[in-house]
């Protein structure tokens, strides 16, 4: 089970920091990312990270503004997001791969994760 907490309205310039805390004694088993849905479009991709935390990837449209982390000792992964704007708006989700057999460090394909939270709101205004 994934939830996720954080979200919340911020004006354009502003800071806001996702956490997703995570059910269950593998979490460090796991690759995480971090998706988003903005009223009338598809859920994209944001950020991505290895099971142990080391490697990371991120969307162009977020890199240099947004840091994805990931705690394995609290089960919890984190969004941190800058300079946001107003396109930033959406509804933010986390999602777990379990990668214990993976070939692959991470995936921003969401194909790949199993197990989704329920959304977290981000409103961006200007």
């Amino acid at each position: 089970q994934l939830d996720e907490s954080g979200g919340g309205l911020v004006q354009a310039g502003g800071s806001l920091r996702l956490s997703c805390a995570a059910s269950g004694r593998t979490f460090s088993y796991y690759y995480m990312g971090w998706f988003r849905q903005a009223p009338g479009n598809e859920r994209e991709f944001v950020a991505t990270i290895s099971a142990n935390g080391g490697s990371t990837y991120y969307a162009d449209s977020v890199k240099g503004r947004f840091t994805i982390s990931k705690d394995n000792a609290k089960n919890t992964v984190y969004l941190q997001m800058n300079s946001l704007k107003p396109e930033d708006t959406a509804i933010y989700y986390c999602a777990a791969k379990y990668a214990y057999w993976d070939t692959k460090p991470y995936s921003a394909e969401q194909s790949e994760y199993a197990y989704w939270g329920q959304g977290t709101q981000v409103t961006v205004s200007s």
